[in-house]
């Protein structure tokens, strides 16, 4: 049904037209973060909309092992198989020289991607420095690094 709104603007049951049903949509829609240019992107927009549910069920100001517990159940609800801090080695002239422990592998029969939480008030370059290199030692070509400790969950895609 169409109402006119007051300068005599059609809408339809929304105050900003169109509004209403873009929400609607977004929230209904787990592929919202499907891009295909992007490698692994329907596995991608998984985890997303698993971190994305988290972060509006608990919002900011909790641990990082907080969200790691509430992702660890919200990814199997998104049809998402995880592995939790998962070991890797760091090679050095094919020579083994540590281990680093990334947060979470999740995967798919598509692939695998590496993901590295953070729960502080903005990322620093010093986070996007060490998330790509454990991406690099991993061997995996996707990671995302996700910062919960924002006002709005923080994303940055990485591709190895």
């Amino acid at each position: 049904m169409r109402t006119l709104n007051q300068w005599g603007h059609q809408f339809s049951g929304s105050v900003f037209p169109g509004i209403g049903t873009a929400l609607k949509r977004r929230r209904t829609l787990n592929d919202q973060y499907v891009d295909s240019r992007y490698p692994l992107s329907e596995l991608t927009a998984k985890a997303l909309a698993a971190a994305h549910e988290v972060h509006r069920v608990l919002g900011p100001g909790f641990e990082e092992i907080i969200y790691q517990r509430a992702l660890a159940k919200e990814f199997p609800a998104h049809g998402v198989e995880c592995a939790r801090e998962v070991w890797i080695d760091v090679m050095y002239k094919g020579e083994k020289v540590g281990r680093k422990r990334v947060d979470f592998v999740v995967g798919d029969d598509s692939g695998d991607v590496m993901i590295e939480i953070k729960a502080k008030a903005a990322l620093e370059a010093v986070d996007f420095v060490q998330a790509l290199s454990y991406l690099r030692a991993s061997g995996y070509k996707v990671g995302l690094l996700i910062n919960f400790g924002g006002k709005r969950l923080e994303v940055r895609r990485l591709v190895n």
